[in-house]
């Protein structure tokens, strides 16, 4: 990849897990009523064929990783984990009385934060809760994230019994002293020991979250910590551009000096080696920061043409509807988003006095709509087209001006009614969706609100 490209893309940009994105909602025209609407009419069209997903953010941790970029709060005290769970219990409610019949659920994401900091009895029990009042679809897709140090086999075992197939293990790194330095030190055996917990349940995908550009890394850190991978094997690798922005989460991304962080072309090094060495173990590149070996249901998905991009990152089911529960959880009705309260104080006060803990989304108008199908062909798919009226919209024009620059660069090719992603274009991809972000264009950020894109 010539370092002269990387200098001229790598700029802030969104990792467009939605269109539009949050900077960009309008806030101002959102109203909790409307966003019951959007949910109601989402499940009236979606519920029979397609089921509903659910998130719940767990947002607790024992301690502070100096790179995360999550809504968590640290505390080593468990006394709250039940007060929490009866929280999301009576949130989950809420939306049992909107929906006009019962549900049925097709994707569970715990998400956090930390889900195994919680005890396998509390969670079994806001699982069971909320499943009692629900139906399941046949095909379900139930995950987890869990922590190597603190996931015990009950944890696994209880969730496999509630249908969990999947779980995903932050790794991050292999190496001592980057370990050291974002403070989430794991010994390689306690990722060894839940890793073969897993295959041993019966989980049919097991996953580990990599992360590049954190402080310290080198080619030959990455090139340890890949080897270490292979002799696990995954099914499916979540391979991270670190996202520095420490102007949105204060002193916990200021653990290190910024001299320390791997720059640019250095940057994008690490991840072509570790993408060359993943190649070499068997896995396949799905989409944008994600491998799988061709058994998992993550590469089927996507032969298939089936893979889905939300606010969980990518998955292999899709959902006209998505219910987050919890402290900053998002919701997706497709035409409308909604984000919970951010605080655990101005979250509970909500609940308790009968409220969605809704604070602010958006309304998706019909430009959004159209612009949100073709980021998502373009993340999932390395394409789209716009042959069709549906797929058309007034700022078309002003798009393909921006993205001639990215076809003379050998990034893109542009044809009469649609474009595709060259190979060499597919690190850029945060960068090709922008040339559509008509918000993002319209109003241009006066400070840096998002992440590089290299």
């Amino acid at each position: 990849m010539q370092s002269d490209l990387i200098q001229k893309y790598n700029v802030p940009g969104p990792r467009y897990t939605s269109y539009p994105t949050v900077p960009y909602w309008d806030v101002d025209a959102f109203q909790t009523p409307r966003w019951k609407a959007a949910v109601w009419q989402a499940f009236e069209e979606s519920n029979e064929q397609e089921g509903i997903s659910l998130y719940l953010h767990l947002p607790f941790c024992e301690s502070l990783c100096t790179f995360c970029g999550c809504n968590r709060r640290i505390t080593k005290n468990h006394d709250v984990e039940a007060p929490y769970l009866q929280l999301l219990q009576r949130e989950w409610d809420m939306y049992l009385e909107l929906f006009p019949q019962r549900p049925r659920i097709r994707e569970i994401h715990l998400g956090g934060g930390t889900p195994t900091f919680f005890s396998p009895a509390h969670l079994r029990e806001l699982l069971e809760g909320i499943l009692s009042k629900a139906d399941c679809c046949e095909d379900v897709h139930f995950s987890l994230e869990g922590h190597p140090n603190n996931t015990t086999r009950e944890h696994l075992e209880m969730l496999y019994a509630l249908g969990f197939r999947r779980v995903s293990f932050g790794v991050q790194d292999y190496d001592e002293k980057v370990q050291r330095t974002i403070n989430r030190i794991q010994p390689k055996e306690h990722v060894e020991r839940v890793t073969s917990w897993s295959r041993e349940i019966g989980f049919t995908s097991v996953s580990h979250d990599l992360v590049y550009g954190l402080p310290f890394q080198s080619l030959e850190s990455m090139t340890a910590t890949i080897e270490q991978t292979g002799k696990l094997l995954p099914d499916r690798i979540a391979f991270y551009s670190y996202a520095h922005v420490p102007w949105v989460k204060g002193v916990g991304q200021r653990g290190f000096s910024e001299g320390d962080l791997p720059k640019d072309a250095e940057k994008r090094a690490l991840y072509e080696r570790g993408k060359r060495m993943l190649e070499d173990l068997g896995y396949l590149e799905i989409g944008m920061d994600h491998f799988a070996l061709p058994s998992d249901d993550m590469a089927i998905a996507a032969k298939e043409g089936r893979l889905h991009r939300n606010f969980m990152g990518y998955t292999s089911s899709k959902t006209t509807l998505l219910v987050g529960l919890g402290v900053s959880a998002i919701g997706d009705a497709w035409g409308a988003f909604a984000q919970n309260e951010k605080t655990l104080e101005a979250y509970q006060e909500s609940i308790e006095a009968g409220r969605l803990p809704v604070f602010r989304g958006h309304l998706l108008e019909h430009e959004d709509l159209v612009i949100r199908r073709h980021i998502l062909e373009l993340m999932c798919h390395w394409e789209t087209r716009w042959s069709e009226p549906s797929m058309q919209f007034d700022g078309l024009s002003e798009v393909l001006e921006r993205l001639a620059e990215m076809a003379a660069d050998g990034l893109v090719e542009i044809e009469q009614d649609g474009m595709r992603v060259t190979p060499a274009g597919q690190a850029f991809v945060r960068n090709i969706c922008m040339a559509f972000d008509l918000r993002l264009w319209r109003k241009q950020p006066q400070t840096q609100i998002f992440s590089m894109t290299i």
